[in-house]
């Protein structure tokens, strides 16, 4: 009787375990506002036009510690995109770099994945844009968080803030981390 007991409680807590670790919902933004690559990327469509992965020193350089009122608290280079996702893969993406901010009441990151191409970059974006999102490596209530997700070239560029804080407090925040991206702008001048 002990026994089968103890077997039944075991069960239930690895159920419950097992729901709270796979059937919790991704967290999202409230806001969200995604932009698929347009003909201005063409010279950086392909990873092929443009090889060299991206380093952290260039993706943020220490220019770039203070962003407004934010302050890097991390920053990080992945081979495995996948670390960064839930709910979708990115193909063909051989990095992601991600950096989180925090100032104040406001908490934010950016991340920048390195796709193969431009379809690669707007089916990731797709994908965003619907069920899946990044997983968050500094917490803030993803209610009334606000986030822009932007393919580029063979690039997808998401920044994401969120925090107790005035609507304009974030919009400024989220302008300042989507800045980071124009990294972007220095390959398409290095490819041509």
């Amino acid at each position: 009787m002990l026994l089968s007991l103890t077997a039944a409680v075991l069960v239930v807590a690895v159920a419950v375990g097992g729901w709270m670790w796979l059937g919790r919902e991704t967290p999202r933004p409230s806001a969200l506002r995604t932009e698929a690559t347009s003909a201005f990327y063409a010279a950086i469509d392909s990873r092929q036009n443009d090889a060299t992965p991206l380093t952290a020193d260039e993706v943020f350089p220490s220019s770039a510690e203070t962003l407004g009122a934010l302050r890097r608290v991390a920053a990080d280079v992945f081979t495995d995109c996948s670390e960064l996702l839930s709910g979708t893969t990115a193909e063909g993406c051989t990095q992601a770099l991600r950096a989180t901010y925090q100032g104040g009441s406001v908490a934010g990151q950016f991340v920048i994945f390195n796709l193969s191409d431009g379809r690669a970059a707007d089916a990731l974006v797709t994908d965003l844009r619907k069920d899946a999102f990044v997983r968050q490596d500094i917490l803030f209530e993803a209610a009334g968080s606000s986030a822009q997700v932007r393919a580029m070239g063979h690039y997808v560029t998401v920044s994401w803030v969120g925090g107790k804080a005035s609507a304009q407090d974030l919009v400024t925040a989220l302008i300042a981390l989507d800045g980071l991206g124009r990294v972007v702008q220095s390959r398409i001048v290095a490819a041509t």
